[in-house]
């Protein structure tokens, strides 16, 4: 298995105020696969993915990639690592405000030593028109494409995305769930996709469904259907 979490658990606060946010997580993802983590607000999606992500560190229990146990590297590798192997995708798109397109995508690329080729990734964007713009000439869903090619650009073995289409419309949504499963199959990234909608699991090949700090259900998609077909 490429991604294997093991009896993940994380809690918030102390004492009588003391929350379990996560209450021993485990599962493994394929490479390569789009994994969806579903589940209502407060079931514990986010805080998963930023421990996966090494943004946030777990109380207890173990995450390994491609045989690394992300838990064993001090800060100095664990920040190496995060560079080198992972892709981030906010609803929020933190974009330099006055650079372009270009150059916030190639932001990205300063962080890889084998990043992508800048010019055909804001091409499968579909960008190119739109490079030397700023943020503040782009519609949502340009900028969130900007923020995906940001992360993409490095190369990443494992994009992470935390509800990437939150903020958007339901046709520019579907742009964006296009792009990531493009993006996905392009170049070859396990994608690890936190959502509330029920509607965009189907698009995965694994449904991991949360409620309460919990695996509910762990299934495999075996009628995944293409992001173009979704009823958002």
């Amino acid at each position: 298995m490429y991604l294997e979490l093991n009896n993940i658990k994380k809690s918030f606060g102390e004492g009588e105020n003391k929350t379990e946010v996560l209450k021993g997580i485990s599962f493994t993802v394929q490479k390569g696969d789009i994994c969806v983590l579903l589940g209502p607000s407060g079931s514990g999606k986010s805080t998963l993915l930023n421990i996966i992500g090494g943004i946030e560190t777990a109380d207890s229990g173990t995450i390994s990639i491609n045989g690394n146990i992300v838990g064993n590297m001090n800060e100095k590798a664990l920040t190496a690592y995060r560079r080198s192997h992972l892709g981030y995708v906010f609803q929020s798109y933190n974009l330099i405000p006055n650079l372009s397109v270009k150059e916030n995508i190639e932001v990205g690329a300063y962080l890889s030593d084998n990043p992508l080729d800048l010019n055909d990734l804001i091409k499968t964007l579909g960008l190119w028109e739109h490079r030397h713009k700023t943020p503040s000439q782009l519609s949502g869903g340009q900028q969130q494409r900007t923020s995906i090619g940001r992360a993409i650009i490095k190369n990443p073995e494992i994009l992470l995305c935390d509800e990437p289409t939150g903020a958007l419309d339901s046709k520019t949504s579907m742009e964006i769930l296009r792009l990531i499963e493009a993006v996905n199959r392009k170049y070859k990234s396990s994608v690890v996709m936190v959502t509330h909608n029920e509607d965009i699991s189907k698009m995965a090949d694994q449904i991991i469904r949360m409620r309460d700090g919990q695996i509910r259900h762990n299934d495999m998609n075996a009628n995944r259907i293409p992001a173009s077909e979704l009823e958002l």
